[in-house]
């Protein structure tokens, strides 16, 4: 990559952070080639397609294509720029420990191919240390190169790391203009990152280490989680004393320097719901107050399917809707989500009598299967259904008038309907 010369990027893994990456890299006017274990959805990609919903990805993501800067394979090829936006997800231990499996494959795949002078960006939110992590994989595979702070004087390739901050809905918008924090193996590292971001970020991009952007990241998120788990928790309070919650905190908000977040089901999504872990993971006798965070998230799950049930049982024999599976307001992903759980469960145990209302959804997750559950649209379950229970804000239930569902039993978790007690 020097002086105006646009470099080939590849980018390794296409989900709901690597395709739109892949997109606006390749909206920059770099030729980026996009890596996916899939078959199908490289073979929708090459098509101009998207295989996820995402705000206006559709249109970039065709028109990329068009052009000849995006093309997708189950194949890595060599390249000036890797970023690696691979799932960290927790290993199957039951002790929410991280699983860093697939960003080292991804590396392995990189080293088979890295060059002299190249660069290679994790992504992935990962635990502290995981850059490092990932430098001695290839360092193993690639003894030839020489690796950032593992050799006296200038390496061969650099090595950063620089987590994404995106809402979905918005993430194009925020890849683009979100602030970015690019924490290098080492300083020359983190400059030769910085370059290659500031070809397609308009945010201020600040240069740090590799690990205290990876911290950075996990803390964003487990700062959310701590705050929204005040709310959780308050909501519990508050059904506990007959109180309404929306009322409490909207007057309570009222104060200049209280800022008290809307409660919900839980927590989902791969973020906030999963990376607080990895701090607790890393500090587990020091992260006390991050852990009851996540722990008052998981139970409130728990709450939501004991009062669903307890509504349920007073309305014997009606038709049950649960309103949404995503773990958050007008998208398609449903990971993690706590709305996804209560409505599984409510229909393993009430069967042919819940209805599922998901607007973005095409068929039940698989959790469902055997269940006799259905899969309904709004106007239907309104008009068959006595009991409903709101568990998504999407913005086709936030409309529904009280005349819609008057005479069924309501049990709203996000506090869309004001006039339901």
């Amino acid at each position: 990559m020097r002086g105006d010369t646009k470099p080939d990027v590849c980018v390794i893994g296409l989900g709901y952070i690597g395709l739109p990456t892949a997109a606006i890299i390749a909206r920059a006017g770099c030729p980026v080639l996009g890596v996916d274990v899939s078959e199908n959805v490289v073979e929708t990609i090459n098509r101009g397609e998207i295989h996820i919903e995402e705000v206006d990805l559709d249109g970039l993501v065709q028109a990329v294509v068009q052009r000849g800067l995006l093309k997708a394979s189950t194949q890595i090829a060599p390249a000036d720029v890797f970023v690696i936006a691979v799932p960290t997800p927790f290993a199957k231990d039951g002790n929410h420990t991280p699983d860093i499996s697939y960003v080292l494959a991804a590396a392995e795949q990189v080293a088979a191919v890295l060059k002299k002078g190249d660069v290679v960006i994790l992504e992935s939110t990962s635990p502290v240390a995981t850059t490092e992590a990932m430098r001695d994989m290839i360092a193993a595979k690639r003894p030839d190169l020489a690796m950032p702070g593992l050799c006296e004087g200038q390496p061969d390739v650099s090595i950063a790391y620089c987590p994404e901050r995106v809402l979905p809905g918005k993430i194009l918008e925020e890849l683009t203009h979100n602030d970015r924090s690019i924490g290098g193996i080492t300083p020359r590292c983190a400059r030769k990152a910085l370059a290659f971001y500031k070809r397609f970020v308009k945010g201020e991009c600040v240069t740090t280490d590799a690990r205290s952007a990876e911290m950075t990241k996990l803390v964003e998120n487990a700062f959310r989680d701590v705050n929204i788990a005040f709310a959780n928790e308050l909501s519990m309070i508050a059904d506990e004393q007959g109180l309404d919650v929306w009322e409490v905190i909207r007057l309570a908000n009222r104060h200049p320097r209280v800022n008290i977040l809307q409660p919900g089901p839980g927590v989902g999504g791969h973020c906030i719901a999963v990376d607080p872990w990895f701090i607790v993971h890393g500090a587990p006798q020091q992260a006390k107050m991050i852990r009851q965070a996540r722990e008052t998230n998981d139970a409130k799950m728990h709450h939501v399917l004991a009062r669903a049930k307890a509504l349920v049982a007073a309305n014997p024999g009606a038709k049950i809707a649960c309103l949404g599976l995503a773990f958050k307001a007008n998208i398609d992903d449903f990971r993690e989500s706590p709305a996804r759980y209560v409505a599984a469960s409510l229909a393993r145990e009430y069967g042919s009598r819940v209805r599922v209302v998901e607007p973005y959804a095409g068929e039940l997750p698989p959790e469902f299967e055997g269940s006799d559950a259905q899969l309904v649209d709004i106007d239907t379950a309104l008009e068959n259904c006595g009991v409903i229970i709101v568990l998504v804000d999407h913005d086709v239930f936030k409309v529904i008038p009280p005349e819609e569902r008057r005479g069924a039993a309501v049990y709203d978790t996000r506090g869309i309907w004001p006039d339901v007690a």
